[in-house]
């Protein structure tokens, strides 16, 4: 059984035979409604901006360290442009503007992690926080009217191949960020400050700088975000925080893809689409509206055992392989033959 499940892939793909199985079955459930064009183009474009949330979440997860105010960000980041638009500055302007600030509140998050010591959780949660009593200064608490600016809207509703443009500016992140962390000493750095800080430290990685460059790199995708949100959907008071739970739960679902273990960019992004494939699915089905954090919720949990009992499945198997290797040591040390293979239950038992 072992055998079949790695030739077929099941512990890298299942996420991929999950997305292909909800399409067929929901295709065969509602034929007219699901399976259509409108339907994908929809469901692509509607998830672009939390798949690029998904991917600020992580950026600072891979080096051990949350963002839990990028929600916050991005919803600051769309009222910002939206009221410099409306107040009479450059669609330029207000794009630069908002993304700047999602920057600049990365780098205040890694001022607090970096510099005052102060947990990464708990400085994040709170900047979330202080954040919204700022956008309650900025906005009055009132939701500003959407820019009617035809240039506007075309930055992410402009159609390419069919799909709204926004999905191919997600796809163009995506790529660019996989080969960051793939193929550049940064990523490498990042992998390694995430497995364990302080070997990485005697290592010589600058581990506080690279902490600090991860929530500075969150901020400033919130910030995108942010602004391709506001162009697409229009301002919006509320949507950041709701979107934090569904990045966090790609995040670490798609941890179980790809290359399990190991917080990647394809594993989030497919996340993000099977569980949105899967409420779409279900609200053409019941037509509710908790279905979305019903999904989100269950998928973090459910992410967040699989990941922990993979790392200590992982941790057993070099426990053992350790006891292996020692034994192996001590036998050859005394003159004894060493142990065959599964002798000291470190190898499974064959036939």
């Amino acid at each position: 059984m072992i055998g079949i499940n790695r030739n077929l892939g099941f512990d890298r793909y299942s996420g991929l035979y999950l997305w292909a199985s909800l399409i067929i079955v929901f295709s065969i459930w509602q034929p007219r409604l699901f399976p259509t064009s409108a339907t994908v183009h929809s469901v692509a474009a509607n998830r672009a901006v939390a798949a690029m949330l998904a991917l600020g979440v992580m950026i600072p997860l891979i080096g051990g360290v949350f963002d839990l105010a990028i929600g916050a960000t991005a919803n600051l980041a769309t009222l910002s442009a939206v009221l410099l638009i409306t107040n009479g500055h450059s669609i330029a302007v207000a794009v630069i503007v908002a993304i700047l600030i999602g920057a600049l509140i990365g780098a205040i998050n890694g001022f607090i992690v970096v510099r005052l010591r102060v947990g990464s959780f708990i400085a994040t949660l709170g900047m979330a926080s202080v954040l919204a009593a700022v956008q309650i200064i900025v906005t009055g608490n009132s939701q500003p009217r959407s820019p009617s600016n035809s240039t506007w809207t075309a930055l992410t509703q402009t159609k390419v191949l069919g799909f709204q443009i926004i999905v191919l500016y997600m796809l163009i992140i995506a790529a660019v960020l996989w080969w960051g962390l793939r193929h550049t000493p940064a990523g490498r750095y990042l992998y390694a400050i995430g497995s364990s800080p302080e070997a990485a430290r005697l290592s010589g990685v600058r581990v506080d700088f690279y902490t600090w460059m991860s929530l500075i790199a969150s901020g400033t995708l919130a910030g995108i975000a942010g602004v391709l949100y506001a162009s697409l959907s229009g301002p919006s008071l509320s949507y950041g925080p709701a979107l934090l739970l569904p990045a966090f739960a790609a995040v670490f679902l798609g941890s179980t893809q790809f290359s399990p273990g190991r917080y990647n960019v394809w594993g989030s992004i497919l996340a993000i689409y099977v569980l949105a494939t899967g409420v779409k699915g279900l609200q053409l089905v019941t037509d509710v509206v908790w279905l979305d954090l019903m999904f989100s919720g269950g998928a973090l949990i459910a992410a967040v055992a699989v990941a922990g009992g993979r790392q200590r499945a992982g941790a057993e198997a070099k426990r053992r392989e350790l006891v292996r290797q020692e034994d192996h040591h001590d036998r050859s040390s005394m003159g004894e033959p060493s142990a065959p293979a599964g002798e000291d239950g470190s190898a499974a038992l064959s036939t």
